[in-house]
């Protein structure tokens, strides 16, 4: 059996060492190393999207590969990919890592400096159980085994441009076309889906942000089954209880929420804390939410710079909405574009409050007329970003879907667009919150 091994090692000494050992392993076929934890996952997802016989049996994590953590990264492949062996290096074999490591999802650790003998043992003992794994799957047709669900992130470029509205109607039209979704309320100290949705549940992200081991039935009591299908994860009703959510325990929810849904939206909010940060750096799809006047502009590019120097997203992989927008405005899509430097949305959500006024005064925004031409945009929106199926039907969406899916159309500045598919406060005053 031909072992494939992908070593995920980011200095560059231990990479040729490790590579010369993997070299020697009978059957063994080891890709060429990758150098941090964002190139490894990107790698696992495209070999998934081609077949999912094309991932490797194994994947080697190094304990200093970056900018994810190892253990972190360590349960987000286990969570993603369950039918790879994962194998971690590192100079601490000691019984807590140990023990960390497995709950993690880890199928052994190899000790630095490494030696042939260890790093075959355990190797072949990984791939063992990724044929076994596999094997099992192939034989349960209704068990997801797939790279995981499409995670997208709303973010405000300042408060009450319309994240949280725009976050809810592409989960409206993710779940109207058949997909299952889950909807997060990130925003941790005023996000407010809860009221736009008219839902009274108790529990929120806090309860998960402290357990080590997220499995299917704890997510499940935390999750809030609303009566349009869609799951919701909410934001705690005390805001300070905010800060309990750590970017460690953000990335194990989003990793956890990938694995049981189709489509993953999250409301980020205008405000950025380590927990949304997080989010948007593992997200397949940043959407950064805007107006078109000058001081939401110049928050959008303070915020796309912010996440630049970071490093949790660079600007052309960040999608720009365009909301309130107006013929007449002096601030256009292209300029926005040019200013901020990410791609503008071709769907651009049209300045019309009074369609959306009822619905946000009566917590039933999930019951806003399918004509509102608000909805028509955004519901586009999502199939411009490959979030709808596109066999859904215009009974099933009220006819906004399925004039998306019909291939093009025509947003509010004539222009026509294609859909694309991916990659690996308080309610506003006027446009969406």
């Amino acid at each position: 059996m031909t072992i494939r091994i992908v070593p995920a090692v980011g200095d560059p000494d231990a990479a040729r060492s490790l590579t010369t050992l993997l070299s020697q392993l009978p059957d063994a076929e080891p890709a060429g190393p990758v150098t941090d934890s964002t190139q490894l996952i990107d790698t696992l997802a495209r070999l998934a999207g081609e077949a999912l016989d094309e991932l490797p049996e194994v994947v080697l994590v190094h304990e200093r590969i970056g900018p994810v953590p190892a253990l972190e990264l360590i349960r987000e492949v286990s969570l993603r990919f369950p039918s790879v062996g994962v194998v971690m290096i590192t100079t601490d074999a000691g019984p807590h890592l140990f023990a960390d490591a497995m709950d993690s999802g880890a199928r052994g650790l190899v000790t630095l400096p490494v030696g042939y003998e260890e790093l075959a043992n355990r190797v072949q003992a990984a791939a063992q159980w990724s044929t076994g794994v596999r094997r099992h799957l192939s034989s349960a047709g209704d068990v997801f085994a797939g790279p995981g669900g499409t995670v997208v992130t709303v973010t405000g470029a300042k408060g009450g441009v319309g994240a949280t509205v725009t976050a809810i109607q592409l989960a409206l039209a993710a779940q109207a076309s058949g997909h299952t979704v889950a909807l997060v309320d990130m925003d941790l100290q005023t996000g407010d889906i809860a009221s736009f949705l008219d839902v009274q549940f108790r529990r929120s992200l806090v309860d998960l942000a402290l357990i080590n081991d997220i499995s299917p039935r704890v997510l499940a009591d935390a999750v809030f089954s609303h009566s349009t299908g869609l799951a919701l994860l909410l934001a705690p009703g005390e805001g300070e209880r905010g800060e309990e959510v750590s970017d460690r325990s953000a990335r194990q929810i989003v990793s956890a929420l990938r694995s049981r849904y189709e489509i993953v939206v999250i409301d980020c909010g205008g405000q950025m804390n380590g927990a949304n940060a997080a989010a948007i750096e593992m997200a397949d799809t940043a959407l950064l939410v805007t107006t078109p006047d000058v001081v939401a502009v110049r928050g959008a590019k303070r915020v796309v710079r912010m996440w630049e120097r970071l490093q949790i997203r660079k600007a052309e992989e960040t999608v720009t909405l365009v909301n309130r927008f107006t013929r007449n405005t002096e601030i256009q899509p292209p300029l926005i574009q040019k200013i901020t430097g990410t791609r503008v949305a071709a769907a651009a959500v049209p300045a019309n409050f009074k369609e959306l006024q009822a619905a946000v005064d009566s917590g039933r925004l999930h019951e806003l007329d399918a004509k509102s031409t608000v909805k028509q945009a955004l519901w586009g929106l999502a199939g411009e970003l490959g979030m709808v199926k596109p066999s859904v039907t215009a009974k099933k969406s009220g006819g906004v879907l399925a004039k998306r899916n019909s291939g093009t159309f025509k947003n509010d500045r004539g222009s026509v667009g294609h859909p694309r598919r991916r990659r690996g406060g308080s309610a506003d005053a006027e446009g969406t919150r």
